[in-house]
């Protein structure tokens, strides 16, 4: 794979996405898409992810984040591009 079918995303994930499992879920997605980055919940009550990987692997992880975890309700996606790699190497982590 080259760099340039790399891509990496800052996602912001509104609703009802805290206390509902759903970075445990997001891992889960990421891991199973084998995706490498983090997510954590935000102050303000949103979720915040970053996924790294291949173009049409980010696709399908963030039409999974449009529904989100079983037991959440998302309201809005915001997607921004990264210019460099920024996740953990070659995993997925849940951030406290």
């Amino acid at each position: 794979m080259s760099e340039t079918d790399i891509k990496n995303v800052r996602v912001l994930i509104s609703g009802r996405v805290q206390g509902v499992c759903f970075r445990a879920c997001t891992r889960d997605q990421a891991q199973i898409l084998n995706l490498s980055g983090w997510v954590r919940n935000l102050s303000d009550g949103r979720v915040e992810a970053l996924f790294e990987g291949p173009s049409e692997v980010i696709d399908q992880m963030l039409e999974w984040c449009k529904e989100g975890a079983p037991s959440s309700s998302v309201s809005d996606l915001e997607v921004f591009k990264e210019d460099a790699s920024t996740s953990n190497g070659d995993t997925f982590e849940i951030r406290y």
